[in-house]
């Protein structure tokens, strides 16, 4: 397989200023900045194209309303708040995420969406949520986020111990084509050096085997390919995990 480090050295090639930029020790600071700005940008887009996708993963989020009787929600990796309109009326939501620079763009989300309680803003990744109490919420959600994480079963455990018992865990990922697909080929390729544009983001996780291995006492997952042309992110995972 000679033929796909040729390739993603040609690619490395093409990013040679990104690569010199962070030899540098300049292009993870930049890219904290500016990668917010570019989410706020593309989430918009995303939703366009996946919102039915969107609106029936999270159709049944009110059966998870705990004993309160107000459906309370904590996302990783909230970013810009995309998910915000899809969340039913009067729910309570806790927003995660290890970037501060999102919170300008998340305030933005919050002044769209008043139909939400927003309770507040946790700096943090998704593998330490220490500041989130066990059992403390009915609904975790994560999406587009798995691929860029340091650890993918970590975050799930620390899902597990914040969720009450009988809570669900929702999720809408792009991971690794088939294998033998000509898709998982140029994902290979590309991976490298994708990491650097997207914070961390990895084309080649199989993210499900994640989710399989992980202790829910449930899981409903299914395989799309995303409607999202000329790009290799079109494999996705969807679906929720109850715990």
């Amino acid at each position: 397989m000679g033929l796909i480090p040729l390739l993603q050295g040609c690619v490395k090639l093409l990013a040679l200023p990104i690569y010199a930029l962070s030899f540098l020790g300049y292009w993870d600071p930049l890219c904290k900045r500016l990668f917010p700005y570019f989410i706020s940008k593309f989430s918009k887009r995303y939703n366009r194209k996946l919102q039915r996708e969107k609106e029936l993963l999270f159709s049944n989020l009110e059966d998870f309303t705990g004993s309160s009787g107000q459906l309370s929600l904590l996302e990783i990796g909230a970013g810009s708040g995309a998910n915000f309109q899809f969340y039913p009326p009067g729910c309570q939501v806790t927003c995660t995420d290890p970037n501060p620079n999102f919170h300008k763009y998340l305030q933005q989300s919050m002044a769209e969406n008043r139909h939400l309680e927003f309770e507040r803003f946790v700096v943090a990744p998704g593998e330490d949520l220490r500041q989130v109490a066990d059992g403390s919420v009915d609904v975790v959600v994560c999406t587009l986020v798995l691929c860029s994480v340091a650890s993918v079963p970590a975050v799930l455990k620390e899902v597990l111990r914040i969720l009450r018992p009988g809570g669900a865990f929702y999720f809408m990922e792009h991971v690794a084509a088939d294998r033998s697909s000509w898709g998982y080929f140029w994902q290979q390729i590309y991976d490298p050096t994708w990491k650097y544009l997207g914070d961390g983001c990895s084309l080649i996780r199989e993210t499900w085997k994640d989710l399989e291995n992980a202790m829910f006492s449930e899981l409903k997952l299914q395989h799309i390919n995303a409607p999202l042309h000329w790009t290799p992110t079109r494999p996705h995972i969807l679906g929720y995990a109850v715990k």
